[in-house]
């Protein structure tokens, strides 16, 4: 299993949230963590239905695909989600799995209690924000630990692999990725 598991909420190849993840794998690699990048392309996930039934069986009823995720996030000490901007908000399928993810969670011990990650959000012109913060509360609410950078993790990109000229942008998620490997290497001591 991967120190840190990074998910790609787009549904595109070689998209610019893969590209924001790929240079936090590198920081958190070159801080001696593993890092693993996973994609939501090809796998939709569906909303949570309030079932219940996680807290019975350890993991998700709803075979989508999420129960296949799970293990890798659980066993991780990071978790961080990129996620495009879509109409000013994130990408339904990010916020289905961030909900469930948490769910599963909660009732499961919380495991996800004192992880270290975040969100990372790309929008060519505008909703940056409100994406940030909506992915947040589950961070947050959560327990996890999500450390800061020299900016809010966004990032300006359009076709893909535009992203790259955001020098901002792409500063901020090496910081944060930065941060993220210390705080886990600080508290494994």
């Amino acid at each position: 299993m991967a120190d840190v598991v990074l998910i790609s909420g787009s549904p595109r190849a070689d998209s610019n949230t893969e590209f924001l993840l790929n240079v936090c794998k590198e920081e958190l690699e070159a801080a001696e963590l593993t890092a693993k990048i996973l994609s939501l392309r090809g796998n939709p996930i569906q909303s949570c239905i309030a079932c219940g039934q996680c807290a019975k069986l350890g993991k998700c009823s709803l075979q989508d695909g999420l129960n296949e995720i799970l293990p890798d996030i659980r066993e991780a000490d990071g978790f961080i989600i990129g996620a495009p901007v879509y109409f000013g908000t994130a990408r339904g399928d990010v916020m289905n799995l961030l909900q469930r993810v948490a769910m599963v969670a909660r009732v499961n011990g919380n495991w996800l209690s004192r992880k270290v990650g975040g969100p990372v959000v790309v929008a060519r012109r505008g909703g940056h924000s409100a994406t940030l913060q909506e992915m947040l509360m589950m961070f947050f609410i959560s327990d996890m630990i999500v450390p800061g950078s020299s900016y809010w993790n966004i990032a300006f990109g359009h076709a893909a692999g535009t992203v790259a000229d955001d020098a901002e942008g792409i500063a901020t998620m090496r910081k944060f990725a930065q941060n993220t490997a210390y705080l886990i290497l600080q508290m494994r001591k």
